[in-house]
């Protein structure tokens, strides 16, 4: 009997989670200098972090060596959201808050229902906790929502769904996330992963915090790691009911997002100037990168977050071309989607390189 094997199934089995290669990274194996690198992998906000958040961030360092105190983000979420307070908890980025309400939730002999092509975190978070993960068959390439409330069985204890969908991109209309709450039992959790939420034109947009009231199985997820730029810093949010939010706040760890994230997180809320900057930016450099796609022949799966999934014929072999010519994007043939690459939008010129580069790559 060795260490390892005392370890259980359910953890020696998890796949980690692979994030995108960093730019010195490449600059090590290329030898191609890092400043001709551009990174278009991990859905990163390319106009960095609100100016706002930086001066707070420098406001604050010097008290680094005090303990940190979350209750004016707290306070200052619940009012931009009109929640009350003790309905948010915080969280090391969102990742952090997933991975609570999973320890929360699930247990070996549970399940939790997700779609085929779903957040790679869901499968890893439910099989921390030792429970089965019920994979549905996408529909589009997205979340099928009858199936899913019909794939829910005694075991079901949590529903994973991200709205918009990463890393295929698609959203579901929040009619029919409405309809399908209504339909699933009241003693299964429902998490709603907003990560991208902020980056919906406003007639798409909808408040689903406010179903908390008649749902109070839902639980909404949210972080300042996508269009407030703040990924660095690790923080993020759930809003639920307050005796979610309680349970939520018994499992965290005590100081779980810094002083530093939580001064930067404070100050970007308000930096309304920033995140309209951000938005207007992604939509150009969408049409700029579907355009570019449609000059090549390309198709790509409908787009609605800071990102877009594009079809190849060879993901691997076209990423591996990417590469050498410096542009860093996501391949994603561990979701299952070998022929496809992920690609964050970026500065108009970052989306030209990427163009520039994909050409010269499909011509092999």
């Amino acid at each position: 009997m060795t260490l390892l094997s005392r370890v259980a199934e359910n953890i020696r089995s998890i796949s980690p989670y692979i994030p995108g290669k960093p730019m010195t990274a490449l600059s090590r194996e290329t030898g191609v200098p890092l400043e001709k690198i551009i990174k278009l992998a991990s859905n990163e906000n390319p106009l960095g972090m609100s100016p706002k958040a930086r001066a707070a961030v420098e406001n604050v360092v010097g008290d680094s060596e005090r303990y940190p105190d979350q209750f004016d983000l707290i306070a200052k979420l619940a009012t931009s959201l009109d929640v009350a307070s003790k309905q948010v908890a915080l969280g090391n980025g969102s990742n952090d808050v997933l991975d609570l309400l999973a320890r929360i939730f699930l247990a070996p002999g549970t399940s939790a229902v997700m779609s085929q092509y779903a957040f790679a975190v869901y499968p890893i978070s439910t099989a921390t906790a030792g429970a089965r993960s019920i994979v549905v068959p996408a529909l589009d390439f997205g979340h099928d929502l009858n199936a899913m409330a019909a794939a829910i069985d005694d075991t079901t204890r949590l529903i994973w769904i991200a709205n918009p969908n990463n890393p295929t991109g698609n959203f579901l209309p929040y009619s029919q996330l409405k309809a399908f709450l209504a339909q699933v039992p009241a003693d299964v959790a429902v998490v709603l992963d907003e990560a991208y939420n902020e980056y919906l034109p406003p007639h798409l947009r909808d408040d689903a915090t406010r179903w908390i009231a008649e749902f109070p199985n839902l639980i909404i997820t949210r972080t300042f790691s996508k269009i407030y730029g703040l990924a660095g810093l690790r923080v993020g949010y759930a809003v639920a009911a307050p005796e979610v939010a309680d349970l939520l706040n018994r499992v965290r760890q005590p100081f779980n997002v810094n002083s530093l994230a939580l001064a930067a997180a404070h100050a970007a809320i308000d930096d309304h100037e920033f995140l309209a900057q951000s938005f207007e930016q992604n939509q150009r450099g969408m049409a700029q990168i579907q355009e570019g796609l449609s000059r090549l022949g390309l198709s790509h799966i409908p787009a609605y977050g800071n990102f877009i999934t594009i079809a190849v014929n060879d993901g691997a072999k076209i990423n591996a071309s990417l590469l050498s010519q410096g542009v860093i994007v996501r391949p994603i043939g561990g979701y299952g989607l070998p022929n496809h690459l992920r690609v964050t939008i970026g500065l108009d010129s970052e989306n030209s390189r990427f163009l520039d580069a994909l050409a010269v790559a499909l011509r092999g």
